[in-house]
């Protein structure tokens, strides 16, 4: 026996979801939540109200995460914007280079700030090994950075520069520890490298 639906996919999957959503005893969540109006927003020809809807729902539940690092990447130049970068190929370095990581943070948290803004704060601890874990160098606070603006940011970036000149050549570990000031919690995350002398 062969069913035939008459409807298109696309409404049959709407009403799926639709039914499957309001069986779900589960509240929705700040996202879906914002999903929803700015779909209603969207119908009524208010994109700037829609988008502004997503946007917002977007950083609460990016706060709602567990903080973490989305990407991070050794690149050939500082960074022009949020995702802006050229990746370096491969993790090689000549002697005397700087290493210089692009960083995304997500999961901060944000709070009140002067003149009706909003801030977040986290700093950056660094540790550099060899490749049998001996520690090289040890620093807190390598980076410490405060976000100010109007609305509590979803795109938050940055870049760490480290002169390692005078290292050896051998293989490195670096690892970075992002520190959220406000929240209190912190995440690491380790980029392997290696140095060779200048040719």
């Amino acid at each position: 026996m062969s069913l035939i639906y008459s409807v298109p996919a696309r409404a049959l999957a709407a009403a799926l979801i639709g039914a499957f959503l309001s069986a779900a005893p589960v509240a929705a969540g700040p996202l879906l939540d914002a999903a929803i109006e700015a779909e209603k927003l969207a119908a009524q020809n208010d994109a700037k109200g829609a988008f502004e809807v997503m946007r917002s729902g977007l950083a609460a539940f990016s706060q709602s995460l567990p903080l973490t690092v989305p990407r991070a990447v050794f690149i050939t130049e500082v960074p022009k914007a949020y995702r802006a970068y050229t990746a370096k190929g491969e993790p090689v370095f000549a002697t005397g280079e700087k290493l210089i990581t692009y960083v995304e943070v997500a999961g901060l948290k944000w709070q009140a700030a002067p003149n009706n803004q909003r801030q977040s704060h986290f700093t950056v601890d660094l540790e550099l090994t060899d490749d049998e874990g001996k520690t090289l160098a040890l620093q807190k606070e390598f980076g410490n950075f405060t976000f100010t603006g109007h609305s509590d940011a979803i795109e938050v970036y940055t870049h760490l520069t480290l002169d390692v000149d005078g290292a050896k050549p051998g293989a490195y570990v670096l690892r970075y520890t992002v520190n959220d000031v406000i929240a209190e919690r912190s995440t690491p995350f380790e980029l392997p490298f290696t140095l060779k002398d200048k040719s």
